[in-house]
């Protein structure tokens, strides 16, 4: 990839790299309740990895 980035590439790569995290830690509690022990990922809408998923960006 080119060293420089045209901003609207950057723009849709950021995008992207948010999309790769999971929920924050606070929607397990709004979610499932205080007793639920449940992983952030499991409600993530997208998840996106760089080796498995590739973009079109």
């Amino acid at each position: 990839m080119a060293t420089n980035k045209h901003p609207s590439k950057k723009k849709r790569l950021i995008k992207l790299n948010k999309q790769t995290k999971w929920a924050p830690f606070w929607t397990v509690f709004k979610i499932y309740g205080k007793g639920q022990k449940v992983h952030p990922s499991r409600h993530t809408d997208v998840k996106r990895n760089w080796r498995r998923t590739k973009t079109k960006a």
